[in-house]
């Protein structure tokens, strides 16, 4: 009894029994386990993510509010050169003065707003006479004044479509809505 290699068939390399070369579990090698490679990746993703949200952490916000709010008010430093007969020999005189902050606008309902919103008359705008230089676009300005904010026709006190400059007064505790207006300002 000789035993004889078989001759290799058609379909690909054989082994000695006659079987061909073992590709695992019925897939081909590089698509096993592509479920490995993508989890790899969104790990990765996520420990960036984690990274970049913790660098910009509220510690670090709370941290520069805090060390803004204790800043002290800026300083003007003059320096003056007094006059002398001899000007290289003259004495400088420096004078600190702490600058003055700016007077900020009264907080409280506006006088001023955009001719795109709806605004509660007393809380958002001051009650008055207000008026616009009309519309913004070619379509129109349309405003309306309101009892409430409930868009129902019944609640509407009065409106209008502005071809051109307009004016309105507003009460307080009513809602005016303004559409494709120019900006609004208190005259009266």
């Amino acid at each position: 009894m000789t035993f004889q290699h078989p001759t290799p068939q058609p379909g690909g390399p054989q082994n000695a029994f006659g079987l061909g070369t073992p590709a695992g579990p019925g897939l081909p090698p590089q698509r096993r386990r592509p479920w490995l490679k993508y989890g790899a990746i969104a790990l990765l993703s996520l420990f960036i993510g984690v990274g970049i949200g913790t660098s910009n952490g509220s510690a670090e916000t709370a941290k520069g509010a805090t060390e803004a709010k204790a800043a002290p008010r800026p300083t003007v430093t003059v320096t003056e050169t007094a006059a002398a007969a001899d000007p290289e020999s003259a004495p400088t005189v420096t004078k600190t003065t702490s600058a003055k902050p700016k007077k900020t606008q009264e907080s409280g309902p506006a006088t001023t707003f955009s001719g795109e919103g709806e605004y509660l008359v007393g809380d958002d705008i001051k009650a008055g006479t207000y008026k616009t230089s009309g519309p913004e676009e070619e379509f129109g300005c349309y405003w309306e004044r309101a009892k409430d904010a409930s868009g129902e026709f019944g609640s509407i006190i009065a409106n209008n479509n502005l071809e051109g400059p307009g004016r309105v007064t507003l009460n307080n505790g009513e809602y005016f809505k303004t559409n494709r207006c120019q900006e609004w300002k208190k005259v009266g």
